[in-house]
């Protein structure tokens, strides 16, 4: 077999066309940021890595399990127990041998998020739905540093873009989490991220999603979306070309119901068709939790 040495630009040839050979260089020189290594967070990695982007942060404290399989990218029987992070990193050396990555395996915290997001040119957050905390922290610390960020959310079989730009409307501003309790930062995350509500006719178990186990069904098909559109995102944020649509506006794409849905909501989570919503998903919340 012959094998012939990695050459950047003969691997990332084929982006030449869409992208420019300068613009490629210049994603060579970028710095990603990644947080979690699960359903999403692998496969932005491994997507961002083949568009040629060379420089990662990536954090995620937990290793590949059985229930993985469905939707992770780094989940293998060959990888069972082993740390996601660890793996993904191995899976992205092995597309881009000179690619750069710094591996925080404990996952993102308050000691070490400032390391984690100083100098990055994105953030893309890939954290699991429930860890509010970090989540709130994370994006602060964007919003701090000047750090774009941008969040795909899988739901159902499609795909929730929201984006926040340095010196726009923040995610806070956007979400209105403050010192809520989770319940409630969870009721207003899901309607802030996806105000289209287009993945909800279709889930045919309900009792899959369950809030207090802090459990929910995921596809693949939706990481994947989510890739595609985190990582074209991400190549006009890193080339500053095309136009992002930062909140307050958001997008949701649904590839089982064929429908796609811009939406534009000033205030966020402090419009009036945003309270609505809030207060009916608590209802919802209350009646799902009675036995």
């Amino acid at each position: 077999m012959h094998h012939s040495p990695f050459v950047y630009e003969h691997a990332f040839a084929r982006n030449i066309g869409w992208v420019t050979p300068a613009e490629q260089q210049t994603l060579r020189t970028k710095r990603v940021a990644i947080a979690g290594g699960g359903g999403v967070g692998g496969v932005h990695l491994l997507t961002l890595a083949r568009l040629g982007v060379g420089r990662f942060r990536i954090a995620d404290f937990d290793t590949f399990d059985i229930v993985n399989f469905n939707r992770q990218v780094g989940a293998m029987m060959s990888t069972l127990g082993e740390p996601k992070a660890e793996v993904l990193a191995r899976m992205a050396r092995d597309i881009n041998p000179e690619i750069e990555i710094e591996v925080f395996d404990q996952g993102v915290n308050a000691d070490n998020l400032h390391a984690f997001l100083d100098g990055a040119d994105l953030y893309v957050d890939a954290l699991d739905f429930f860890a509010f905390d970090i989540r709130q922290r994370t994006f602060a610390m964007c919003f701090e540093l000047g750090v774009p960020a941008t969040t795909a959310a899988p739901l159902g079989m499609g795909a929730a873009l929201l984006t926040f730009m340095p010196g726009q409307m923040s995610f806070e501003e956007y979400f209105q989490w403050g010192d809520l309790p989770d319940v409630e930062k969870a009721v207003r995350f899901v309607v802030g991220l996806a105000p289209a509500g287009l993945h909800r006719p279709y889930l045919v178990v309900p009792e899959a999603v369950n809030f207090a186990e802090r459990r929910g069904p995921s596809t693949f098909m939706a990481c994947q979306l989510c890739a595609g559109i985190a990582a074209t995102e991400a190549l006009k944020i890193l080339l500053g070309r095309g136009r992002v649509l930062a909140a307050p506006w958001g997008v949701q794409f649904d590839a089982y119901r064929n429908k796609l849905a811009r939406t534009w909501r000033p205030g966020g989570n402090r419009n009036p068709l945003h309270r609505l919503m809030i207060a009916i998903g608590r209802r919802q919340l209350a009646k799902a939790a009675q036995p």
